[in-house]
């Protein structure tokens, strides 16, 4: 028996506008605009506003970010090990959509692409040099600037797309639901997903969205900048980022046209294989002894370290380290788990539930703790036991970061082209991905929206992005990111129960079926 299984079509009946829908895509639009009206006439003013918002949610809700992410990995792990772990996304005779390799391609691509690359080496040198307990510079610092960094970027991150991720593909490919966020509601609030609650939700959705992809793509053409200047003395300046930002989208659009087997599978394959290379290289080219024994003791510091700090909160320190690093980054990866379990959701129609947790928290976590170990831990060596420099050159600018340790091995120029064109690409995935989903939402669930809606989406978020860069640069990236982040945790914490009393009312249904 179906118990949510609703005539799409019915639902339709008056309320799309050819591939929208109104509730949803006109308040997006709206809410947009009057930021960017806003932002445009008081561009100082505007900022300053956000950055004091962003302060008090940091100070005053950052305990709740930090237990929040706790507990959404742990329902994470609970369904892949629990009695809902065999459903298959889709029903028993559903088959995947894509190969292992193209599924795990655009997971990666979609899920972190730019942030990692940025933060890669710059993290952990500051870390290292500034850490938030003890003394910097020495060894133990460098042990904790891994385990800190690994633990921002490690299961939690995806545990939270795993969630959301897994709620949006069941509703839509096991019950009949519009692949959207509202329909991850539908064991709490039934038909009101199709009322004014629903749309709310989807609208919020939207929004974190776009700040979340703001944050990427501004960190995206910052790096891209300082590339061009490390090569070719590019000036590092506001406007030929601005420009930038202009150029790239250009390019993204001819990927939004192709679509998404032709266009965002394709640049995801290609991210992952220049990604592959850079990473031999660096490996090769690096303390290439050191690296090996580095990954294997960096998975000993995470699971050292993970007790301890996934649970600071700094209520013994009366510090607020955290606002800038830890709150930054739960908030970031909320903001950007709309856009991320939503891809995730589109692109994982065959999986069981245990295989869509192991593939989305797993294998991307794993890619992740190498890439971490090969630039962090070569990072951290040039600081230890070679000539040092590179913190001095990341404190005055963190996107240098990358290329200043290429500049320290052979080839630096081609290396350091092959970056630049490896950022660019991911800016591509990452605007064209966004693009796409918050062509879903505005149009209802829709699996493919209209060339048309992906372009205007593409456009605006790149508008957006270039007003926050030049308004106020890295904070004001930051600040997009926390704000949105945390009425969406919220959603989340609700989204969990529903979840769970889906996959509960599944089961019964199925065990019904077959007595």
């Amino acid at each position: 028996m179906n118990l949510y299984k609703r005539n799409i079509s019915q639902e339709a009946a008056g309320r799309y506008l050819r591939d929208i829908l109104p509730p949803v895509f006109w308040s997006t639009l709206s809410i947009l605009l009057l930021l960017l009206i806003f932002s445009f006439f008081n561009l100082s003013g505007s900022i300053d506003t956000l950055v004091a918002l962003q302060e008090a949610v940091a100070n005053i809700a950052g305990w709740f970010l930090v237990l929040l992410v706790n507990i959404i990995l742990g329902v994470v792990v609970y369904l892949a090990l629990g009695k809902y772990r065999k459903i298959r996304i889709g029903g028993a005779t559903a088959l995947p959509d894509f190969t292992y390799w193209g599924w795990f391609s655009m997971l990666f691509s979609a899920g972190m692409g730019i942030g990692l690359v940025f933060w890669s080496v710059a993290e952990p040198v500051l870390h290292y040099m500034s850490p938030p307990l003890g003394e910097g510079g020495t060894l133990e610092s460098a042990r904790l600037s891994m385990g800190i960094t690994l633990l921002h970027w490690g299961v939690h991150a995806w545990g939270i797309y795993a969630l959301l991720g897994l709620a949006l593909a069941f509703f839509a490919f096991n019950r009949g639901l519009p692949l959207t966020v509202r329909s991850a509601f539908f064991p709490l609030l039934g038909d009101k997903i199709h009322g004014p609650v629903g749309y709310g939700i989807d609208t919020l959705a939207s929004v974190a969205t776009i700040f979340g992809l703001v944050t990427s793509l501004g960190l995206g053409v910052q790096q891209i900048n300082a590339g061009l200047s490390f090569i070719f003395n590019f000036p590092e300046t506001l406007v030929v980022q601005v420009l930038l930002i202009m150029t790239i989208t250009a390019v993204t659009l001819l990927s939004v046209v192709l679509g998404l087997d032709r266009g965002i599978r394709r640049l995801s394959q290609l991210n992952i294989t220049l990604a592959g290379a850079l990473l031999v290289f660096v490996t090769i080219g690096g303390p290439t002894l050191f690296l090996f024994n580095a990954f294997v003791e960096n998975i000993g510091l995470y699971l050292y370290y993970l007790p301890q700090i996934s649970f600071w909160t700094e209520a013994y320190t009366g510090t607020n380290w955290q606002n800038d690093w830890t709150i930054f980054y739960w908030a970031w990866w909320i903001a950007w788990s709309p856009f991320v379990g939503s891809f995730i959701a589109r692109i994982s129609r065959g999986r069981t539930i245990q295989e869509f947790v192991i593939g989305v928290v797993s294998v991307p976590f794993l890619m992740t703790l190498l890439w971490l170990t090969v630039f962090g831990n070569s990072a951290l060596y040039e600081e230890l036991f070679s000539s040092g420099g590179l913190g001095d050159a990341i404190i005055e600018n963190s996107a240098f970061g990358l290329f200043s340790l290429l500049d320290r091995y052979p080839f630096a120029e081609f290396t350091s082209i092959l970056a630049v064109f490896l950022i660019v690409v991911f800016f591509i995935t990452s605007a064209d991905s966004g693009a796409y989903v918050l062509g879903m939402i505005a149009a209802g669930g829709k699996e493919t929206p209209s060339v048309a809606l992906r372009v205007l989406w593409a456009v605006l978020v790149s508008i957006l992005a270039a007003i926050f860069l030049v308004g106020g640069g890295l904070l004001a990236l930051r600040t997009a990111s926390i704000l949105t982040g945390l009425p969406f945790a919220i959603v989340l914490v609700v989204l969990s129960i529903s979840l769970l009393k889906g996959m509960h009312l599944e089961l019964q249904a199925t065990e019904k079926n077959t007595s």
